[in-house]
């Protein structure tokens, strides 16, 4: 793949990789997965979790399901907010990426925003049809307290070029199960995870 002029790869590269949820009592289990030449779930790359009931949203990445190392985080700037900005963290806690849900865009169509060092990129749910429906299920009595059906994916796009840099695409599946493509070897793979695990862990809000 060609880069750019003047950018150089991120320090962490990684074309394609799985995002899978794992639901317990207290914490939200993401296992992000990275992906064979043949398109199936190779080895864990990342163990993300979300504890709940935090006043200020925090989820941490360990390296192994032992949760031996920690890898990288994003932590909420504010306190539990539908427009709170998120820093990105590398193991050693320096910042390395920036993400904010744009709240008034988000009301017909799920919008991000992710920065990070020589990318700036706006993600949008790719169907504003499928993005409509949800919304509309979650105002039906009795049905807003059921997992919505409709798959949605994400498409994020260079602010400047339009290009896109990360695509998310749902799967059909018991638990939420995404497929993470980065076409752009700029973004770091620590912050498009990160943002990937955001759609699912923060997308309600």
């Amino acid at each position: 793949m060609t880069v750019p002029s003047g950018h150089q790869p991120a320090p962490m590269v990684v074309p394609q990789f799985f995002v899978r949820q794992r639901v317990t009592m207290m914490v939200n289990r993401y296992e992000v997965l990275a992906a064979n030449p043949d398109g199936s779930e190779g080895h864990l790359l990342a163990l993300a979790e979300q504890k709940r009931m935090k006043l200020r949203e925090e989820v941490v990445f360990f390296a192994d399901a032992g949760k031996s190392r920690r890898v990288f985080s994003f932590k909420a700037r504010q306190r539990l907010d539908v427009g709170a900005e998120h820093d990105i963290f590398d193991e050693y806690g320096q910042p390395i990426g920036y993400f904010r849900k744009d709240f008034g865009a988000s009301l017909l169509r799920s919008t991000w925003h992710v920065s990070a060092p020589g990318v700036e990129a706006v993600g949008q749910e790719r169907n504003q049809f499928i993005a409509v429906l949800r919304r509309v299920w979650n105002f039906i009595p009795f049905l807003n307290n059921i997992p919505v059906p409709f798959l949605f994916h994400f498409d994020f796009t260079d602010s400047r070029t339009g290009a896109v840099v990360m695509s998310s695409e749902k799967r059909i599946a018991l638990r939420d199960h995404y497929t993470v493509t980065v076409p752009d070897p700029r973004l770091d793979f620590r912050v498009a995870a990160a943002m990937a695990v955001a759609l699912d862990a923060l997308q309600s809000r």
